[in-house]
């Protein structure tokens, strides 16, 4: 039970709180040390499920926690994310949606308990979905569009005590990061919809019993 990949799926599920309550603390710093937990916990993600295919460590408990850990990062950053555009439009809204939309915050979770629900059905119905390229590529822009996001709060917060705020470069970077996290955000959501519908597609026989 006791393996490594599964020490590192457990390590993500306990520093989930911190993802999720640093962001709410005034001042840049707590917003940076979100930042480089998440990307820590990201990557970790990939490594612990390299690790147990590497050295045949695949073990039943290490398929329930992993995806656990997914959805409570996925919900440690996202709530955050939600709350904290919404009420400080005026400092963090992001360009062109102005914060991130409930809807679109629905839609990103909802797809994944919707697609752990389609794999269990699928899986009484003996076909194992493994994880597709359509799906990786959604989760790589999801954890893009999160991460800067993140960095984006920090950004916001520092630009008034380091003195950056009417300078060349932040308003560059203002312009240039806030249009990256649109974007992302933009692509992130198409990719929730377009992946879902891709596995539904391609396993459309199961429907037909």
């Amino acid at each position: 039970m006791w393996t490594l990949p599964n020490i590192i799926t457990v390590v993500r599920i306990a520093i989930t709180p911190v993802v999720a309550l640093l962001p709410f603390i005034e001042g840049y710093w707590p917003k940076v040390i979100a930042f480089v937990v998440f990307v820590a916990a990201a990557v970790s993600d990939v490594w612990d499920g390299y690790l147990a295919r590497s050295r045949n460590q695949v073990t039943d408990i290490g398929k329930l926690l992993d995806p656990l850990a997914d959805k409570l990062l996925l919900l440690a950053t996202l709530i955050p994310i939600y709350w904290i555009s919404q009420e400080r439009k005026e400092l963090y809204g992001i360009p062109v949606w102005g914060s991130i939309p409930l809807w679109v915050c629905l839609l990103l979770l909802g797809r994944e308990f919707a697609m752990t629900a389609f794999r269990q059905w699928a899986k009484r119905r003996g076909v194992i979905i493994a994880a597709g390229r359509a799906g990786k590529l959604k989760t790589a822009f999801q954890s893009i569009f999160i991460g800067a996001t993140i960095a984006w709060f920090a950004f916001r917060d520092a630009i008034g005590p380091l003195g950056w705020r009417d300078t060349p470069l932040a308003r560059f970077w203002t312009h240039f990061h806030g249009g990256f996290v649109a974007l992302t955000l933009a692509i992130a959501t198409a990719l929730t919809v377009y992946s879902f519908g891709v596995y539904v597609y391609r396993n459309r026989a199961l429907f037909r019993g």
